[in-house]
């Protein structure tokens, strides 16, 4: 290894779990996703050191390589789940665009495909009843900032995506593992003065939303495998959380009615 390309322990670390991340949600499976990441560093490895020090991030490159790699292993369709994980794991769209070979409108198109097609694999084998049983209990977990009983409620691969567009201090990649997901989610959702959280529906299953006052401040939707949540997708961007606080609005007596424009 070049002197130049020495690298913090710890960030190495991340870089490696990252990149695991990543070919994993491309694929699907563990063993896959390692070999797909020791392909991208022996890939690496195998530039000249001028090469790489050509690069000026390095993960960045990695993360290229490591789609790219996992693009050759999958058919076509899969592009829209490419898409989306490649967008999760907080790459930029232009990049992504690049990988998946699409355009940008065309990425978010297949993101919010993929996003539908992920969800509903992970709750058609569980019953509406079962669903709103658990969210049920996942509410009361947070409200009593029960963190045992959170953690019992989650799968132990459990993930967690928190989308604060830039607008609001959220985590900015996903969160994984029932300890670091339910430690996440009590925090979040602490309880506070003048702060709820209620069950909802939310992409047509039973969510969660959390309210200070009357403003929603974050809507979490809930997919569940069985008797356990295995994702979270948690909303805190205040501009997608608008079409929200207008519905509540119109509901609230003696608000001002928004006037329809006329078409055209």
């Amino acid at each position: 290894m070049d002197q130049g390309d020495a690298v913090p322990l710890a960030e190495l670390w991340e870089e490696r779990r990252y990149l695991l991340d990543v070919a994993h949600w491309m694929l699907g499976d563990p063993g896959s996703a390692e070999s797909v990441v020791d392909e991208a560093y022996r890939r690496w490895y195998g530039l000249s050191g001028a090469a790489r020090r050509q690069i000026a991030v390095p993960r960045s490159w990695l993360a290229r390589t490591v789609g790219g790699i996992c693009l050759g292993r999958l058919a076509l369709p899969t592009a829209e789940h490419a898409a989306f994980a490649l967008r999760a794991f907080g790459m930029a769209p232009g990049t992504v665009a690049d990988i998946v070979g699409r355009t940008e409108p065309e990425l978010a198109e297949l993101a919010a495909r993929a996003r539908q097609l992920l969800q509903s694999r992970r709750t058609r084998s569980t019953p509406p009843h079962q669903h709103d049983t658990v969210v049920r209990a996942v509410r009361r977990a947070c409200v009593t900032e029960n963190g045992d009983l959170l953690t019992s409620l989650l799968c132990p691969d459990v993930t967690a995506f928190f989308d604060g567009g830039g607008k609001i201090r959220a985590p900015t990649g996903p969160v994984h593992g029932s300890g670091p997901v339910a430690d996440n989610l009590l925090t979040l959702l602490a309880r506070r003065p003048h702060t709820t959280l209620t069950t909802h529906s939310v992409n047509g299953r039973t969510g969660l939303v959390a309210r200070y006052g009357r403003q929603v401040t974050a809507v979490i939707s809930v997919d569940v495998a069985s008797d356990r949540v295995a994702q979270f997708w948690v909303m805190l961007n205040p501009d997608k959380l608008r079409r929200w606080n207008q519905s509540v609005s119109a509901t609230i007596p003696g608000s001002p009615r928004r006037r329809r424009s006329s078409p055209g």
